[in-house]
């Protein structure tokens, strides 16, 4: 452990745990029937509890560990439209209609959320401070700035293009050639948001357990049995909502890629460095296949840094040293600051790089955000447990296309590793 980097207040956890601490109350006793099991307490898991229970289905959501400890409490708290693949690239797969009907899910996940924010009262930090999407060499900057011009009509983002000359407006690191800005896109307290959630859960009546690892189901559609932890429940409906941490617990391990990101905090910047070097606090991330992703803290005081810096999985105290290199690449003033919190949190990647949700053998399941979990995570839980309920409001595009998987693919990514160093290699070489 490089010493010098780290603040004597250094915590291995995630930053936004200090406000919103995982909970710590004694956990209920797990029934032995429910019309609706939830496996998973982040986002996904959660919203959809919400619609069940309030529904008037009797709802239990079952959590490995601590309940709201994965990647919905540890992500960067960035909210965007999310969807990866362009209109043009989809449309060449699944054709014109369906290609525009899945792009504009992105969008309406990014209404939706900032509506449900407000609907719901939720005191989590949701500001509307636009996006920062920096090109990390010339040529990128050039492609994205040209992927903004003349969107389908429908899916318009008020997006506009900032050349380098422009860039310290909206960001001062001489490590950029100009960016696009997407104003519509957000900020959110993760921890804060998922603490609304569970608490909303709650009061429409779902029952919600921690240390509960589900081992097994068995059964048939309508009369289902899954194993835990603490014994057995049957369920009238499952939703697998367990994203980057689903393991061994069915066919879906081999739809979904987990892959670890790694976080840092610093301490607390000078109120004049930090508006220098985020001007107007946006979230920020660049056009690296191994992508970086930041933002000012929801007061302002320090930078709050993300990226995949190594080759397999570590552990965040490990990785720190390679975020910070990281962090001060991009603005060479904090070469000093000291760094007060590292962790790390899975998500999950599909192999079309898209979220899929849906229906299998009477087993609902909604995953895959491929790093957009915040909006789309909640977005689409909401509406798995619409359709558990039979409700038109559930209906997705993204319902009609299975999540594809790959030959000797079983849930252990043995691709990721040579993937990162091609990228690696790839984002310092190619213009």
């Amino acid at each position: 452990m490089s010493s010098h980097l780290f603040a004597p207040s250094y915590k291995p956890e995630p930053f936004w745990w200090e406000r919103s601490p995982l909970c710590a109350e004694p956990e209920p006793a797990l029934p032995t029937s429910a019309d609706v099991v939830i496996i998973g307490s982040g986002y996904t898991g959660l919203c959809a509890a919400i619609q069940t229970a309030r529904g008037g289905r009797h709802t239990v959501v079952i959590e490995a560990n601590a309940i709201g400890s994965g990647c919905s409490s540890r992500n960067g708290g960035q909210v965007s439209t999310s969807i990866k693949p362009q209109c043009g690239d989809l449309s060449r797969k699944v054709g014109d209609k369906l290609a525009y009907d899945i792009i504009k899910e992105g969008h309406n996940a990014l209404k939706w959320i900032g509506e449900f924010v407000e609907a719901e009262g939720l005191n989590c930090d949701f500001n509307v401070v636009g996006r920062f999407y920096a090109g990390h060499t010339p040529g990128q900057f050039e492609i994205i700035a040209k992927s903004i011009e003349n969107p389908p009509k429908g899916l318009e983002t008020d997006a506009y293009v900032v050349p380098k000359a422009e860039q310290h407006a909206e960001i001062d690191s001489p490590d950029y050639h100009g960016g696009v800005v997407f104003p519509r896109h957000a900020s959110v307290d993760p921890g804060a948001y998922h603490k609304g959630l569970l608490g909303r859960a709650r009061e429409a009546g779902a029952t919600v357990i921690g240390h509960c690892r589900a081992d097994g189901m068995s059964g048939t559609a309508g009369d289902l049995t899954i194993t835990t932890a603490k014994g057995q429940i049957k369920a009238r409906n499952v939703i697998v909502a367990t994203n980057g941490y689903t393991r061994g617990l069915s066919h879906w391990q081999r739809r979904v890629i987990p892959i670890g990101s790694y976080m840092i905090a610093t301490e607390p910047l000078e109120p004049g460095l930090i508006k220098r070097l985020i001007p107007k606090r946006r979230v920020v991330n660049d056009t690296r296949k191994l992508v970086a992703y930041y933002s000012t803290d929801p007061k302002g005081e320090r930078i709050l840094f993300g990226a995949r810096v190594s080759i397999a999985e570590t552990d965040p105290t490990a990785a720190t040293p390679a975020l910070h290199a990281e962090l001060v690449k991009r603005f060479p003033d904090l070469a000093g600051t000291l760094i007060t919190h590292a962790w790390m949190g899975f998500v999950a990647y599909t192999f079309d790089e898209m979220p899929h949700l849906g229906e299998r053998d009477g087993i609902h399941y909604s995953m895959g955000y491929c790093g957009s979990g915040v909006s789309l995570a909640s977005y689409f839980g909401t509406k798995i447990g619409q359709q558990v309920l039979g409700l038109k409001e559930g209906d997705s595009p993204l319902s009609q296309i299975a999540p594809p998987t790959r030959p000797y693919y079983w849930g252990e990514p043995w691709f990721l590793a040579p993937a990162v160093r091609y990228y690696r290699w790839r984002d310092e070489h190619l213009s």
